[in-house]
């Protein structure tokens, strides 16, 4: 090992008072590990380097500055198909990675992103790639191939002047993370847990006159205390500002009788995703008309959808198959049907019918597949509207919901 890493004590993941039984981690390095290296075989790839620091924690169960890493290429893992997992860490960083012991060695990374290498970044990546080429040449018995989930046309050309072919790797990730382990999914319901504690914060914070940030601040606040890590959007939005959706939040004061309509796009315990939507009527009156018209088709459409989701269902079914949207409410429908969920928004993705021909691919729902299937309800003319979202496991029995946070029932015309 270049370098040595020290002792550290290991903090828990949970919060006190978790409801979901511990899942077994190093069951679950293994699984992810071999996973991992069963789509880089089918690849036909000598390895792997994965950047996005959702690939590295899915192959080391490694976390390091994980939203600066985003945008900062500055660790990095190279997974042999049949050889090492070598960790490139951060400088100062590798303390971080005591007691995974699927790491079989531990480096310090080349940085040579322009933040860090400037002027010098072609310089820099040649000798990154040259790192590389090298475990290439040592493990990959004369293969060639690479398989990189992100690289800046700098290292490409210098690893391409190495003799190494580079090939796509996201799709390998993507791939391995499609289908969850039974400990793995007892991660996300963790996540899940502090999620719905964070939704009800805000449910009992939701009083006329608030603003949307100091609400959506209740969900941060909730998770962050249980042990969650990061929220990626700012989707939290109130009465006219709910139609069209994807309006981020803002101070604006929240009316009495207004719809609330959240997402909760949230990273909770074990850096799952734990995704969900839900809409509230905020005072104490009842629901117009309107709002309950959008409200119970949003219902209708997850319900429809989620019983489609069935182990060998192909995408291209699923879609064809999806609940009709009425046509005034279309122009406004959300980006798709269903999407997985991980260790982030993942594959599979599958679009509205009308939308799969530009968007769609070819697929089959897997058992132990984790889907998030959404509604968004806004009429083109205008007029307040609704999201609703839930996380499901897919069984061989058929879907089952994850996220059971209830429904308004207001908004349901039930109160």
């Amino acid at each position: 090992m270049e370098d040595q890493v020290g002792e550290r004590e290991t903090a828990p993941v949970r919060f006190a008072g978790s409801l979901v039984p511990e899942p077994d981690l190093p069951a679950i390095r293994r699984a992810r590990l071999a996973r991992i290296r069963a789509q880089l075989a089918a690849q036909d790839v000598a390895g792997g380097v994965f950047f996005d620091p959702v690939n590295v924690r899915y192959c080391t169960d490694s976390r390091n500055m994980q939203i600066w890493t985003l945008r900062n290429p500055a660790r990095y893992v190279f997974v042999a198909t049949d050889g090492p997992m070598v960790m490139f860490e951060f400088a100062g960083c590798l303390h971080l990675l005591a007691g995974l012991d699927l790491i079989d060695e531990v480096r310090t990374a080349t940085g040579w992103f322009y933040f860090t290498s400037g002027p010098r970044m072609a310089e820099k990546a040649g000798r990154w790639a040259s790192e590389i080429a090298d475990l290439v040449a040592a493990h990959g018995g004369g293969n060639r191939r690479l398989a990189v989930d992100r690289l800046l046309p700098e290292g490409f050309a210098a690893l391409a002047g190495l003799g190494v072919e580079v090939v796509d790797g996201q799709g390998a990730a993507e791939r391995a993370r499609c289908v969850k382990s039974p400990d793995e999914i007892l991660c996300m319901r963790s996540a899940i847990e502090v999620c719905q504690a964070g939704f009800a914060a805000m449910e009992a914070a939701l009083e006329p006159g608030i603003t949307e940030a100091a609400l959506w601040s209740k969900l941060h606040e909730t998770s962050i205390a249980l042990g969650g890590e990061y929220i990626e959007t700012r989707l939290l939005t109130s009465g006219p500002r709910t139609n069209p959706w994807f309006q981020e939040t803002s101070l604006r004061p929240i009316a009495a009788g207004e719809i609330v309509a959240v997402d909760s796009d949230l990273y909770g315990t074990y850096g799952c995703f734990a995704d969900m939507s839900r809409s509230f009527l905020t005072g104490d009156g009842k629901a117009s008309d309107d709002q309950r018209t959008v409200y119970q088709l949003a219902r209708e459409q997850i319900e429809h959808n989620m019983a489609l989701l069935r182990p060998g269902a192909a995408f291209r079914e699923v879609a064809e198959k999806s609940w009709a949207m009425p046509q005034p409410y279309l122009a406004h429908r959300y980006m798709s049907l269903v999407h997985g969920a991980g260790l982030a928004g993942e594959y599979p993705y599958i679009p509205y019918r009308e939308d799969f021909a530009l968007k769609g691919y070819d697929g089959f729902i897997e058992e132990n597949m984790l889907l998030c299937v959404e509604s968004f309800i806004g009429h083109e003319a205008g007029g307040e509207g609704v999201k609703l979202e839930q996380l499901v496991q897919v069984t061989a029995d058929g879907p089952v919901a994850l996220t059971t946070y209830p429904f308004d029932d207001r908004l349901m015309g039930m109160a």
